[in-house]
């Protein structure tokens, strides 16, 4: 089972041209460097969802929201 889980663009940190840029993103205030050459549209503020490392589709807020929520639940039910 493949995992995608969703985070919001903070910063493009390299570009190199239009599809090759690499960017910062929170997953709720953990930030990590994310490819974001699956997703060239992708601008500051958007939410992504991300795969090993790679942007790999764009998602609105609720939905990105909605996502959180059902991952923090299954972590949960995990622990108990």
């Amino acid at each position: 089972m493949c995992l995608a889980v969703p985070g919001r663009l903070e910063k493009v940190t390299v570009e190199l041209d239009e599809t090759f840029r690499i960017g910062k993103v929170s997953f709720e205030g953990i930030i990590k460097e994310v490819n974001l050459a699956l997703v060239p549209e992708a601008k500051i503020g958007d939410y992504l969802l991300v795969h090993v490392g790679a942007a790999i589709g764009i998602i609105d807020e609720d939905e990105a929201k909605r996502t959180m929520e059902v991952l923090k639940e299954m972590g949960e039910d995990l622990i108990e």
